[in-house]
């Protein structure tokens, strides 16, 4: 929701991957404690804080960290924005408290292993397998910082406002002049006029000025050492010590960096993820989960896109977006078949393969062998065509499998749309 309201900013336009849900773009995203850790390391002023992860460790951290704090903030550590707002299904209001130093055991116990649902959720939620346990500061200002990929400008884009702590989207629908966007030349990098545009587009009331040019300077250089996608901090708030701190932050990490982001991308957390594209990750496959009852299964990311799209003209909707790509081997597809048949939702499966680099021979052989070992509960339709679709044919035909076979694109389609529904 936040990247999508950041490409609005920066180009008030949106192409059909923002518009899906947030995990489907596949870009590592950390949790907050974690992130908190990364900007202390380059030298970015964040609160004090301990993750936990279960009473002893509470325990632990009070008797380490906090020992003479009076209140402290606990914060329920999950992949989701919202958590203030949220509710755990054991009826607990809110992700985020601020309690006694003798009440933090408390709330803590009852935030871990529990699912918290939050708008950003859906209404499975997620669980909470850590807490965040942070120092509470005096601030006196709360103000809004991102920076984000420009498509505009063709690169980073540092996006500031005034106020904070509160939801970006609403202040930017009721008071858009209190967005200030400073696009940075990626191949000058942030000069000090960018920073003190930045800090003024802040307006800190206390902070020193060069101080916070300076923070600025090493966010920067933070999202492009990391290859970051998205560093958002809300609220970059001032402090009674006239100090600018990172009191919450969010990131991604662009996937196609993790070979030379190797420590960061250890941080991953697949337990917060979609189960099905921690599985097709896994197995070299594209794959991106939906809401629909039509599973698909397609070779090049066009077709694939083409495939759904056909889907829903004819009054269908698409489980999924699986590119098996041009490479993929029998057990890719096996795997693919498995992942597909995981969604309950599934109420029938389109495998349409336009064989070039991918053979249609592997591509059957990869579903009848599928077949041996998936039940396979919902009916298939397959269209078949380019390199070696005679012989996909016939392995499919010799297999004696119940297949419903399609001539073209929009004959698959029509048939996997009824087939759904019967």
């Amino acid at each position: 929701m936040v990247r999508e309201l950041l490409g609005k900013l920066a180009t008030r336009s949106l192409s059909f991957a923002g518009k899906c849900q947030q995990q489907q773009l596949r870009r590592l995203n950390i949790h907050e404690y974690q992130g908190a850790e990364l900007m202390g390391k380059h030298g970015i002023n964040v609160p004090k804080g301990m993750a936990v992860g279960s009473i002893d460790e509470v325990r632990k951290a009070m008797h380490e960290m906090f020992p003479s704090q009076s209140e402290v903030v606990v914060k329920s550590q999950i992949l989701a924005g919202g958590r203030g707002l949220g509710t755990f299904k054991s009826g607990l209001q809110g992700g985020v408290h601020i309690v006694k130093s003798d009440q933090v055991e408390g709330i803590a116990g009852k935030m871990l292993g529990q699912i918290l649902v939050t708008k950003q959720t859906g209404p499975q939620g997620k669980i909470v397998s850590k807490v965040y346990l942070a120092e509470k500061l005096s601030l006196v200002n709360e103000m809004y910082f991102a920076i984000t990929l420009d498509r505009a400008s063709a690169g980073p884009l540092i996006i500031a406002c005034k106020k904070g702590g509160t939801s970006i989207e609403d202040l930017a629908e009721k008071h858009p002049e209190l967005i200030v966007k400073v696009p940075i030349d990626i191949f000058t990098g942030i000069t000090d006029e960018d920073a003190a545009k930045v800090v003024d587009g802040l307006s800190p009331k206390v902070a020193d000025r060069n101080s916070s040019i300076e923070q600025v300077k090493k966010l920067y250089e933070l999202f492009c050492k990391c290859d970051c996608t998205l560093l958002e901090i809300n609220p970059i708030a001032e402090t009674s010590d006239n100090q600018l701190v990172a009191a919450d932050a969010k990131f991604n990490f662009d996937d196609n960096a993790a070979f030379r982001q190797k420590e960061i991308f250890t941080l991953r957390d697949p337990t917060q993820e979609d189960p099905r594209e921690v599985a097709a990750a896994e197995a070299d496959l594209n794959y991106i989960g939906l809401d629909g009852e039509i599973g698909c299964m397609v070779n090049g990311a066009g077709l694939a896109m083409a495939t759904m799209d056909i889907i829903k003209l004819h009054g269908g909707t698409p489980a999924n977006f699986l590119d098996v790509g041009g490479n993929a081997s029998e057990s890719q597809v096996v795997e693919a078949f498995k992942i597909l048949t995981s969604d309950e939702k599934v109420k029938a499966i389109l495998v349409n393969i336009f064989g070039g680099i991918m053979k249609c021979d592997v591509i059957a052989s990869g579903i009848v062998n599928a077949a041996k070992q998936v039940q396979l509960k919902v009916p298939v339709v397959v269209r078949l065509e380019g390199t070696n679709v005679d012989q996909g044919k016939r392995i499919l035909k010799e297999s004696s499998m119940t297949l419903i076979t399609a001539e073209d694109l929009d004959d698959a389609a029509e048939k996997a749309v009824k087939a759904s529904a019967s």
